[in-house]
């Protein structure tokens, strides 16, 4: 459980009042929370009920069916493979196969370090290219299993930098 401080109470909020006027903003206010901090938690679920008189239940319900909003912190880079039809006959589950064994993780989790995190994707738009992954919004193109390794050596390399 993490404990949020009254700055960032004040935060979420100014966020949920921002949307005071919308008839339906908890789209919006997730979003605008999720661009601040990364990730959508209970507690923060519970500070945007408490200001919108919307249940907590349906924020979760909200928050866990759009994977746009994670309920844990997301890592540096976010690997997201995309498992659409065109991806997967293509071996797209084989690539993020190499990627959860490369990282030790799976999909939807964080490795320990903070850096990476991987997410399963239906669909990133880009059939054409397929096996296709999107790190942090670069797509990388025919992806295959070799390359894997110097993928996320490349990111590794850049460590703490942007």
């Amino acid at each position: 459980m993490i404990k949020l401080s009254p700055v960032a109470v004040a935060k979420i909020e100014a966020i949920c009042d921002r949307y005071a006027a919308e008839q339906t903003p908890l789209i919006m206010i997730l979003s605008d929370v999720q661009k601040e901090y990364g990730y959508i938690p209970l507690e923060v679920q519970e500070v945007i009920s408490k200001r919108t008189g919307i249940s907590v239940a349906e924020i979760y319900g909200v928050v866990t069916f759009y994977s746009l909003f994670s309920l844990e912190p997301k890592g540096k880079y976010v690997i997201g493979c995309c498992l659409g039809t065109a991806c997967f006959v293509k071996g797209a589950q084989n690539i993020i196969d190499k990627f959860c064994e490369i990282l030790g993780i799976q999909p939807g989790q964080t490795t320990p370090d903070g850096l990476f995190s991987i997410d399963a994707l239906r669909c990133i738009g880009a059939c054409a290219a397929a096996p296709a992954v999107s790190i942090n919004g670069q797509v990388y193109a025919r992806v295959k299993v070799d390359d894997v390794p110097n993928i996320i050596k490349s990111y590794r390399e850049k460590g703490g930098a942007a």
